[in-house]
């Protein structure tokens, strides 16, 4: 992993077994919970986890973002969630309104998923409309976007 950072990687996503090159560099790495069948106290649990070692954010479906930011509250640990996750495949209107709640609800970093069937087919401008929709909520209050294909 100092490698990778040596190299210029911001942000890793990592899951399984605590490790020593995990908790060194912490701050790097995104908790994540995605299941669709999360629960509450599995978010409470990676919120406790993401404070304890520190990591960068705790990345969640965005039903949860407003209790993670209140468990998160002071920390340092951001919260962060999925926009159009997993298929991407909602319309961009969906998906700045789907931002701006998020972000209402505490979210300080927003993971959006393009329209991978409209990149595919060659649909420039709704992808841009998409990226942009999003992109656009975001830079409104300085909080980071990053685009998954």
């Amino acid at each position: 992993m100092r490698s990778l950072i040596a190299e210029g990687g911001v942000r890793f996503g990592l899951t399984g077994a605590e490790s020593e090159a995990a908790r060194e560099v912490a701050r790097y790495i995104d908790h994540t919970l995605l299941k669709a069948d999360a629960t509450r106290d599995e978010i409470l649990k990676i919120c406790e986890e993401g404070v304890r070692y520190g990591f960068a954010s705790v990345c969640i479906n965005p039903t949860w973002v407003r209790e993670a930011a209140c468990a998160l509250r002071g920390s340092g640990v951001k919260v962060c969630t999925v926009i159009g996750f997993p298929l991407g495949a909602n319309e961009p209107d969906t998906k700045s309104y789907e931002a701006r709640r998020a972000i209402f609800d505490g979210a300080s970093e927003l993971d959006m998923v393009i329209n991978v069937g409209a990149l595919k087919s060659g649909d420039h401008d709704l992808v841009a409309r998409d990226i942009r929709g999003v992109g656009e909520v975001a830079q409104e209050v300085g909080q980071i976007c990053t685009v998954m294909i």
